[in-house]
Parts: structure tokens; sequence; C-alpha cells
């Protein structure tokens, strides 16, 4: 008798049809964070920070030195110690129990690029990778898109047609709302945009103008705690102190707008509740978060502070602990 291949013989209740030994996928695309996909994720702004992901600065800031206003630094850097103060803050997330990676582009960074907050923003099941608004950073979200696909991070919303948008305009007010600031950086297509894509896992987005001369909502609110927000006088937006209160924060207002101003004394990550890490030198600034019951980790920054941001801007949040 001569054998028949199995090739040979009927597809039909094969195993690749749909017949016995086929293996259907059941769980969601949020139960496969940690097995399939890297486990990073965030549904907030205050829970313990578990991920980051930071660039550090290089050789780009020597083309940016070249011209400082067509590359949007306020001043030039010395090289030598803004690499040297991005390390201080990552050796100070390591101490913390933070996981750092880096985005390490492949080619010549742009000078903006360290500013990783402004790349991307995470959700519960991935990133939105932002489109940067201005041409001088156009592009630097390639370099981002890569290391989270090699980091194993799933891209949730990629912005298409017009929309420009940056992640450091969106925060997460509770698990089911999201913030986003409309103005410079950020436009309504693409509030649209991620609107009825955060939409679609059940999250309402709300949104609030920015004031005019302003470059981010990161720049004027921060979360520390589920209840507890920091605004800067006169410059938060009212819809979103009125979106906060109405979750029941309170919303305390910086004492010094000189220290806010000229050393970024708001421009802080949260560690996790009435934990954060700010910019070291903002004596009148951490006097007034420890009066709060905030603790206070400090790292230097004014000299990465030049180009026009600090450890907020700096910082690309990957992972946080989630809702229970």
């Amino acid at each position: 008798m001569t054998d028949v291949s199995k090739s040979s013989q009927s597809t039909f209740e094969a195993a690749a049809y749909g017949g016995d030994g086929w293996s259907p996928r059941t769980r969601d695309h949020r139960a496969e964070l940690g097995s399939i996909w890297a486990p990073h994720a965030v549904d907030s702004e205050w829970r313990p920070l578990r991920a980051v992901l930071l660039h550090r600065p290089g050789g780009e800031l020597a083309v940016g030195n070249s011209d400082t206003d067509a590359h949007q630094l306020l001043d030039r850097l010395d090289l030598g110690l803004a690499g040297e103060q991005h390390d201080a803050m990552a050796d100070t997330y390591r101490a913390a129990g933070v996981e750092v990676s880096y985005v390490d582009p492949q080619t010549q960074a742009l000078p903006n690029q360290m500013f990783c907050a402004d790349l991307m923003f995470m959700t519960p099941e991935g990133a939105v990778l932002a489109r940067p608004a201005s041409t001088v950073r156009a592009g630097e979200e390639r370099a981002v898109a890569a290391r989270l696909a090699a980091l194993g991070v799933p891209i949730f919303l990629t912005l298409y047609g017009d929309a420009v948008f940056e992640g450091a305009d969106a925060m997460w007010l509770d698990e089911e709302t999201v913030l986003v600031g409309r103005g410079l950086r950020t436009n309504q297509s693409a509030i649209d945009q991620i609107t009825a894509r955060l939409g679609q896992v059940g999250v309402t987005v709300l949104s609030c103008d920015m004031p005019f001369g302003t470059m981010h909502l990161m720049g004027m609110l921060r979360i520390f705690d589920k209840d507890l927000a920091i605004a800067w006088p006169r410059r938060t937006p009212h819809a979103a102190v009125t979106a906060l209160r109405a979750r029941g924060y309170r919303v305390a207002f910086l004492p010094d707008d000189a220290e806010a101003s000229l050393n970024r004394a708001l421009n802080c990550v949260t560690l996790g509740p009435r934990r954060i890490l700010m910019v070291a030198g903002n004596p009148t600034t951490q006097s007034f978060y420890e009066g709060l019951g905030v603790e206070c980790l400090t790292s230097p920054a004014d000299e990465l502070a030049k180009a026009a941001g600090a450890i907020g801007c700096l910082t690309g949040v990957l992972g946080r602990d989630q809702a229970p």
C-alpha cells in the first residue's frame, strides 16, 4: 500500500484551519502585557514609578549650540556638565528602584532628543507615539518608536494627517480620564484622534486651552498623589483646576514664580504617592512641597534647563503600578 503524504490530504478540519489542535487566542491585549509584550503601562500620574525612557545628551548639543534659537534652546550648554547632570538623574532613578532604558538612536540625534516626555504618552495598553509640532523636532519620534519596539512596548496610537501632539501635554486625572492641553504643541486634530482611540478602551479625554506663550501642560501642572496636584498660579487653565477639584484633588499653588520660571521647580517627576524627583536648588519650593507631606529627592539640572526643560521633560514615563 502506498503511503499518502499528509500534505496531499484534504485540509478540512486540519489544525491550521480550525480543526483538532487549533489553539484559539482568548486573552485580550491588556492581559498579554508582561508575557508577549513588555509589562509597561500607565493609568495614573502618582502610582509607584517602575520604568522610564531617557536619552543621554551628547554631540547633538554642539549642533544646538551653534544657533540656539534655530534649535529652540534657551542658551548654549556645557556638553560635559549636561551629560554629568543627566547621569546623576538616571542614577537617582535607579537608586529609587526605577528601571532606566535609553533611546540610543542609531543615527545622529537631534538637539532636543533628550526631552523624552514630549515623544510619547503611555496608556494601559501601550504608547501614544507623539508627532512633535516643530520642524526642528520632526523625526525624533522615529528613534523612540524603534526603541519602544525593541523593548516590547506596543504602539497604541500613531497620529496621522495634520495632527501634532507632544506627550507633555497629556496627563491622567484618574484611570478613566486623561486631560490634554491644546496649544502650541498639541492641536485639535490630535486631540480628536486621541479621544477616539482612548474611547475604545473606556477612557474619557478632556481638553483645555493653554495660555499663549506657554509650552506644555506639564509645565504648569503636576500630580503628586491621588488627591494632591500642584499648579502654577494665574497660568494653569481654569478647566484643568476645575476637573481636578471635581475628582477630589486638593490643588495647591506654587509659592514662588521665580524658582519655577528660572530653575524649573515644577519640572519634576512623581516617583510614588507624595514622593518626587525634582531639580536641586529650589529651597522655597522644596520646603513648600515638604509642608504638603511630599518627600523630595533632588538632582542637579540647571545646565540641562538651558535647553528649555528639566527632569520632567527629560523623562519618558514607561511604567507605573496599575489600579487594582
